[in-house]
């Protein structure tokens, strides 16, 4: 069986098989519609951060719209295509934090994208 290495001299750790083979098993047995809504308040957090929404004191400086309509676009291919299977009670909130950002994204931008083409729209439709 092999067991977690610190190197602590060179900062890596290493992983071993049993640390896999527990990861494994314990991804088993959550159901899919938790696996979509921690990927997409995972999505969510990242496309915040880059839209300067974080709660850190310098957040603004962290602003990146071209990483953050890659996150949103891909915020919105998940839920559209995962929201069937999820049910409302967890797309509802899912679909309200991405039309948040959306429209954020929206507001950040200097020169603002068209209807329809802005992060996401080509899943979600124009977002006013």
């Amino acid at each position: 069986m092999t067991e977690p290495h610190d190197h602590t001299g060179d900062g890596v750790y290493e992983f071993g098989l049993d640390d896999v083979e527990n990861q494994v098993r314990e991804i088993h047995e959550v159901p899919a519609a938790e696996v979509i809504s921690t990927t997409a308040v995972h999505l969510m957090t990242a496309a915040a951060v880059k839209l300067g929404l974080g709660d850190m004191p310098n957040a603004r400086d962290h602003i990146d719209l071209d990483e953050a309509r890659k996150l949103i676009t891909a915020l919105a291919g998940l839920i559209v295509a995962g929201a069937p299977d999820m049910g409302s009670a967890h797309a509802a909130p899912l679909r309200d934090g991405l039309r948040t950002l959306q429209l954020a994204f929206r507001e950040e931008s200097i020169v603002p994208d068209p209807p329809g083409q802005g992060p996401g729209e080509k899943y979600t439709g124009p977002v006013n």
